[in-house]
């Protein structure tokens, strides 16, 4: 685990390779953080990244929705996730679906993604395998301006999740001299 006075002082091909896989599939979010240093706290350091985010307009923000996978679909299926996903997905059992669970969630993606253009994205970290299948038919039902915000708000605690998986436990908000 590394600390955020050892993230502050890395070169920028170090800072892009370690922090790009915080976002799925979008190292453009460490490279636009980088100009933010010094952070003062993994906070500050997940701020200035999802920032980079909310800046964009909506159609940058769905384009960034759509390099995320499906839910145990396609890409999880032929293996094609990232090491991120794939570990976040297997925690929530949905690497081991029964074929009735794996026919479903294949219907509600294929639906999902046509109704509002993007996969669905949650934090599974937060649901077990049943709540993810209930949140994913309540969400179905939603607005797709309303996902778009929801979506994003998965994010957040996805990329904060993976941050923290990087980063070591701080004391106090403080930079400490190296």
């Amino acid at each position: 685990m590394l600390s955020i006075d050892r993230i502050n002082h890395m070169e920028w091909d170090e800072f892009v390779s370690t922090l790009g896989p915080v976002f799925e599939n979008s190292p453009w979010i460490a490279r636009g953080a980088w100009n933010s240093r010094p952070f003062v706290n993994a906070e500050a350091l997940h701020r200035a990244m999802f920032d980079q985010v909310l800046r964009r307009d909506v159609a940058t923000r769905m384009e960034f929705l759509r390099v995320h996978p499906d839910l145990a679909g396609k890409e999880a299926k032929e293996g094609r996730m990232t090491t991120e996903s794939t570990v976040e997905q297997g925690t929530a059992g949905l690497d081991r679906l029964s074929s009735r669970e794996a026919a479903m969630i294949d219907d509600l993606n294929s639906r999902y993604r046509a109704k509002h253009g993007f996969p669905f994205i949650i934090c599974v970290r937060h649901y077990t395998k049943v709540g993810i299948f209930a949140e994913f038919i309540h969400r179905l039902g939603c607005g797709t301006e309303i996902e778009l915000e929801e979506a994003l708000r998965q994010i957040a605690n996805i990329s904060r999740y993976r941050l923290d998986s990087i980063l070591a436990p701080q004391t106090d908000g403080e930079i400490k001299p190296s």
